[in-house]
């Protein structure tokens, strides 16, 4: 009994093992079929049995497609019968993907982050009035804050100012502006006054659930 025994490490690669060794062998058998009539039987055959395993996939779209193919993949593309698709090829399957392409608006000043530019893209299709320097002031501001958060000392008002002007292609130009951005100290101060709250409601949650704690 010892000598029959067979390890999986020693039996046939299975291409698609969610359908097991037995579905294999049947595939393996029709493949030796001679007479194309005998291989179109066997293969309609195997296909309902791939289905009845499958039976929450029923009412998937194409459904019988995706059957056909995984027939055809576990066939090794090696098997002449009439199928109602299209059938797949191996270049097909193997075929490697395209690159995707990493959307960046502006890398040289990564720190800022992409969504800057979008905001300023948009500052620029607005009319010249009171909202639209609002608007360029807030980015500038939001900018500052970006750098110090990338940089912890400072960061003069005419870095921001020459940056948007960059960012902008020369469309928003606050550079002889006298109106100064927001002091540093007051941009960090929200978040960490944020993050400080944060602790403190986070120690307050811990301390109520250690004091509910049933002891044993």
């Amino acid at each position: 009994m010892i000598d029959n025994l067979e390890y999986n490490t020693e039996r046939e690669h299975l291409i698609i093992p969610e359908y097991g060794r037995h579905m294999q062998k049947m595939i393996n058998h029709a493949k030796s079929r001679e007479t194309k009539e005998e291989r179109n039987k066997l293969a309609k055959a195997i296909i309902s049995v791939m289905g009845n395993m499958q039976p929450h996939l029923r009412d998937v779209p194409d459904f019988q497609h995706k059957l056909w193919d995984q027939f055809f993949i576990m066939a090794d593309f090696d098997i002449d019968v009439d199928s109602p698709y299209d059938k797949p090829s191996r270049e097909e399957l193997y075929a490697r993907p395209d690159i995707l392409e990493y959307p960046q608006n502006f890398p040289k000043y990564r720190f800022y982050g992409n969504n800057i530019k979008t905001m300023i893209d948009v500052a620029n299709t607005w009319e010249d009035g009171e909202l639209k320097e609002a608007l360029t002031y807030t980015i500038a501001n939001h900018m500052k804050k970006c750098f110090l958060n990338w940089n912890k000392d400072t960061v003069e008002d005419d870095v921001i100012y020459n940056h948007l002007f960059e960012l902008s292609n020369g469309k928003i130009d606050l550079r002889a502006s006298e109106e100064d951005l927001s002091d540093a100290s007051s941009l960090m101060r929200s978040k960490k006054k944020y993050s400080s709250n944060n602790k403190k409601s986070n120690h307050k949650k811990g301390s109520n659930q250690n004091r509910n704690r049933k002891r044993y």
